[in-house]
């Protein structure tokens, strides 16, 4: 019985070589032939649990010992057949884990009653896992063939490091290319979404080759449009590529098509522009390889009716007539297309084949550029967000992937903001940190000009694409505007302005209007309200940073400051939380006293820059500027080589009055100190807080949520704490880093917010996050909560003379005091809804519309 288990042959043939390890002593097992060694040395525990599964009468075992194992990787793939005892939900993803014991690697099916381990991300790699139940699925189409299947498991730490070097137990899952262990794919799929082309499928090895036209007919695009649909068999095209889809996969339980990718290619010649469909096979053949601007010849290809529905993007060049009643097909066969690149060089000018013309405008032009207006933009990414998912299909599990970012250009003191969806270019959009040169091309403009705040911003089409390397020789190098930015961005960087620059955390955009009856024309669902009794089956049903926004009916019956930790930097953030939560009395006193002297070291020290607007001193550092950006209103500060009220030399005062707070400071200091409170609760909480059915707490906040001031040196670490999981595990780099060991680029703490339902049941406690900047002491403190809430941030209203900003604290007890007036008012609160995987959730409060700006 020992010699039975292997691969399953489902899919193409997976037969293996024997590999073995003499060095290690232990046997590489050719289609999963189980041999016992001796002995010495450790033992394999994946081996001796197949040894006693096949020994055992049942399909399953419970391993006689349950040892620790590591997750080397997670893929995912789409089954066609119906996995035992799993009601079929069309599109059924599956998953294969590698684990590790040590000794040997195994590739193992996880049982799809588990896969919500990986939908929450619990189930990662670089993990601990134990394993306590298995089982073993035999192929019943071939002798011998099983495979391990894992049906129960409890998911442990993520390990500081995990050893590469153990080969594979069954030398044919070390195949190149992989193959899914079930099922008929040829291939994985990339772990968060469709449409990133990820594994060894994917080529990148078209070049250009010089081709003999002698004795090729070439046909135009006008001239196939007059006779294609009374032929079957087409002279070659010869085209430039002017826009390139990103894929799409068309994958479904009850389809057999072994690789169901489709892409679009827009290309013209001299005589129109037309889409090119390329089918299947032929995408992880050649999508890597095409961009933009390359010449094509296309032979042996198939003509259709163009899709109706299918809108074209603008041709390049607008004297390029659109054709727009026909599709051209490219396939591995039926017939088998020949794709050739032909090199720039051996181009002639007699073809007139069109160049690529782009459409870049600047920050300054955005302001007077109308809704939907297709553009190109060049800057340097000042601000890159965490990547967040969003579900396509409410009842799917197919989800987009996409993250915001910021790009300066040095024409305006705002930013392009751009919601950056996946292009299918996982090697750019995984690899995005500030400070980097920017293109992103065939963007959309996103504005309403009636909404307060206004509403403008950037988004990404099917058509869209990102360089980030590379840049020399690209056809968009020699555009004056291109140019232009260049010559900024060289005196910035000579003048080492780049520098102030953010990455990660939450980021609340785009901003909801200022009326409920706006922001209820303004989305799409079935349901406008959710009751408070829903919230925790809403954030629940949340995978892995998937990002929702909700609408409650509540009253705000308490309101707490949780400061920002500052006295030990690198204090682990939930231990600072707990000391902020229930201090003593006596600690409480202590630390404010020590905080407003903390905070007056902070607006140097820190240089906080607001996660919403971002726009730092690489804008303007040369004076103070206000900007109003999108939801929020920044304080560009002054750059000074001294601190604005202490002079060098000076010592702390011993009385703990910080000397730079002094005079006009001091006396709202000495107020401040017997006013601020941090907490507020109302009557109707006391009386009501005891007798609720249910009490929900979603007011924490986690690291990953902080936005983090961008450490060059740190890249790689920071970039990979704010993709997505990787499906493979990646060494880390040097020594264990923590998040919590970069400063955070806000100043301002947080408040937990507690709303009362209307039944008075149930309560439930959110986050708000203002993004305050105190860079800039000629400020005077904000109005009201509710102006908070209207524009997602604190923002301050210049005042003069030499009045300065009272510290976070004092603006805390203002937040805490304007909520105080809405004792007993009914509100309706907009949330964002956030799951951070690993059981890990948070619930932002976004914004408040009161009873009077409901209509």
């Amino acid at each position: 019985m020992a010699g039975e288990l292997g691969q399953p042959q489902a899919g193409p043939s997976h037969a293996g070589l024997d590999w073995p390890n003499p060095e290690r002593n232990r046997a590489g097992v050719p289609g999963g032939v189980i041999r016992k060694v001796g002995s010495s040395g450790h033992r394999s525990w994946i081996q001796k649990t197949l040894e006693q599964i096949t020994d055992s009468p049942r399909q399953w075992v419970t391993p006689s010992e349950v040892v620790p194992v590591a997750v080397l990787a997670v893929q995912r793939y789409l089954l066609e057949d119906e996995p035992r005892d799993v009601e079929p939900k069309p599109p059924l993803y599956c998953y294969d884990v590698t684990i590790s014991d040590g000794v040997y690697q195994e590739k193992c099916y996880l049982d799809p009653r588990l896969n919500f381990l990986v939908y929450k991300n619990i189930l990662k790699v670089g993990i601990e896992m134990r394993i306590s139940r298995v089982s073993c699925i035999y192929n019943e189409r071939r002798l011998g063939q099983g495979i391990l299947c894992i049906d129960d498991v409890h998911c442990g730490e993520s390990l500081d490091a995990i050893s590469l070097e153990t080969p594979f137990r069954n030398s044919a899952h070390r195949e190149i290319p992989e193959r899914p262990l079930m099922g008929g794919k040829s291939h994985y799929l990339a772990l968060w979404n469709n449409e990133d082309p990820y594994g060894d499928i994917w080529l990148n090895n078209k070049y250009p080759e010089e081709h003999n036209f002698d004795n090729t007919r070439i046909i135009s695009l006008s001239h196939l449009e007059m006779i294609w649909s009374n032929r079957r068999t087409f002279p070659a095209l010869l085209v430039r590529i002017l826009h390139k889809s990103k894929l799409r996969y068309y994958g479904k339980p009850d389809k057999k098509m072994i690789e169901p990718y489709q892409t679009f290619l827009e290309v013209a010649d001299s005589s129109g522009t037309v889409s090119v469909i390329m089918w299947n096979a032929l995408c992880p053949e050649w999508y890597k390889s095409l961009s933009v601007g390359l010449v094509l010849l296309l032979q042996d290809y198939s003509v259709k009716k163009s899709y109706p529905f299918r809108i074209q993007p603008l041709p390049v060049d607008p004297q390029i007539r659109l054709i727009s009643t026909m599709e051209i097909c490219l396939n591995l066969r039926d017939p088998p297309t020949n794709i050739m690149i032909i090199p720039e060089k051996q181009v002639k000018p007699e073809w007139r084949l069109p160049k690529l013309n782009y459409r870049f405008i600047t920050r300054s032009e955005l302001d007077d550029m109308p809704e939907n207006h297709i553009c190109d933009v060049v800057g340097v990414l000042v601000f890159v967000g965490r990547v967040q998912r969003s579900k396509k299909k409410e009842s799917r599990e197919d989800f987009w992937s996409y993250r915001w970012i910021h790009i300066a250009d040095g024409t305006s003191e705002q930013p392009f903001i751009v919601e950056l969806f996946s292009t299918s270019q996982p090697e750019i959009f995984e690899n995005i940190y500030p400070m980097t040169y920017f293109v992103c091309t065939q963007l959309k403009v996103v504005r309403n000009d009636a909404q307060v705040p206004k509403l403008l911003y950037l988004t990404t089409t099917n058509e869209s694409r990102v360089f980030i390397t590379g840049h020399r020789g690209q056809p968009y190098i020699n555009d004056p505007k291109v140019k232009n930015f260049n010559q900024w961005v060289k005196a910035k960087t000579d003048s080492g302005e780049l520098k102030n620059t953010v990455i990660g955390g939450y980021y609340p955009y785009p901003p909801v209007p200022e009326t409920f009856s706006k922001y209820s024309s303004s989305i799409k669902v079935e349901s406008l309200l959710t009751a408070i009794s829903e919230v925790r089956k809403e954030v629940e049903g949340l995978q892995y940073r998937e990002q929702k926004r909700i609408a409650i009916q509540g009253i705000i019956t308490g309101i707490k400051y949780v400061p920002r930790k500052s006295a030990t930097e690198n204090a682990p953030a939930s231990e600072t939380l707990r000391s902020a939560n229930q201090p003593s009395t006596s600690q409480a006193n202590k630390r404010d006293d020590q905080s407003q002297e903390r905070d007056g070291r902070q607006n140097q020290e820190d240089s906080p820059v607001s996660s919403q607007s971002f726009q730092t001193a690489i804008c303007s550092p040369s004076k103070k500027k206000r900007i109003l950006q999108g939801s929020c209103a920044k304080l560009i500060p002054v750059p000074q080589s001294e601190p604005p009220a202490q002079t060098k030399g000076n010592k702390p005062s011993t009385s703990g009055t910080s000397p730079r707070r002094e005079g006009a400071s001091s006396s709202y200091r000495g107020k401040a100190r017997k006013t601020i409170s941090h907490k507020w609760e109302s009557q109707m909480w006391r009386e009501k807080k005891f007798g609720l059915i249910d009490h929900l707490h979603y007011s924490r906040i986690y690291p990953e949520s902080i936005p983090r001031k961008f450490v060059s040196e740190h890249r790689n670490f920071l970039a990979r704490q704010y993709n997505s999981q990787p499906a493979k595990y990646v060494p880390p780099e040097g020594r264990p880093q923590k998040l919590d060991d970069f400063k955070s680029a806000r100043s301002l703490g947080h408040f937990e917010v507690t709303i009362l339902g209307l039944n008075h049941e149930i309560a439930i406690d959110v986050a708000f996050l203002p993004m305050y900047s105190p860079e800039d002491f000629r400020a005077s403190q904000i109005a009201t909560l509710l102006s908070c809430m209207n524009y997602s941030c604190v923002y301050s209203q210049q005042v003069t003379g030499s009045d300065r900003l009272p510290g976070p604290r004092a603006l805390a007890g203002d937040v805490i005091k304007a909520a105080s007036k809405m004792d007993r008012a009914h509100i309706i609160a907009i949330l964002d809804i956030c799951s951070l995987g690993n059981n890990k959730a948070e619930v932002y409060l976004h914004k408040i519309y009161r009873p009077d700006n409901t209509s």
